[in-house]
């Protein structure tokens, strides 16, 4: 079960999308120095359908990728919550920032077209650092591209 603590609409953390970031609690992933500790917490709501289809609803053709911040507790959630994106809502796209440094086996008709990997670790920087641990795929038939050098300045 997906709790939330908070959703936005953000501009930088997928390329060439506008996402509804939705911040996933109950983090497992206790990265030192962690942007947002207060997600470590099982607090929040229970993020429902209802909720997903009442959000895109409201922010419907301003939004092109709903973005899964954390849920590495409960992947199972997250691909079910995809598809029935991919399913009920097409044309947008669904992204799941993780704190694990692999990305996870998933089946052949994978919903997710973006998965950020890799926890956090400040000398390296998040992933507008070139020297960065993290990475951002696009997934496409059956295929993964590294656009983690979309974020760096040149």
């Amino acid at each position: 079960m997906l709790k939330f603590y908070s959703m936005e609409i953000v501009f930088q953390e997928i390329p060439d999308e506008i996402s509804l970031a939705i911040n996933i609690t109950n983090c497992p992933n206790l990265c030192p120095n962690c942007h947002s500790p207060w997600l470590r917490e099982d607090i929040g709501e229970v993020l429902t359908r209802e909720i997903i289809d009442n959000t895109i609803q409201k922010y419907k053709n301003q939004i092109t990728c709903i973005l899964f911040m954390g849920g590495d507790h409960s992947l199972e959630d997250i691909i079910d919550l995809s598809y029935y994106i991919k399913e009920s809502h097409k044309g947008i796209k669904t992204a799941w920032y993780s704190g694990q440094n692999k990305i996870p086996k998933l089946q052949p008709n994978n919903p997710l077209n973006y998965i950020k990997t890799g926890e956090y670790q400040e000398e390296k920087g998040g992933l507008n650092n070139p020297k960065t641990n993290q990475r951002l795929y696009k997934l496409e038939n059956q295929e993964k591209q590294d656009i983690t050098y979309r974020f760096w300045k040149k």
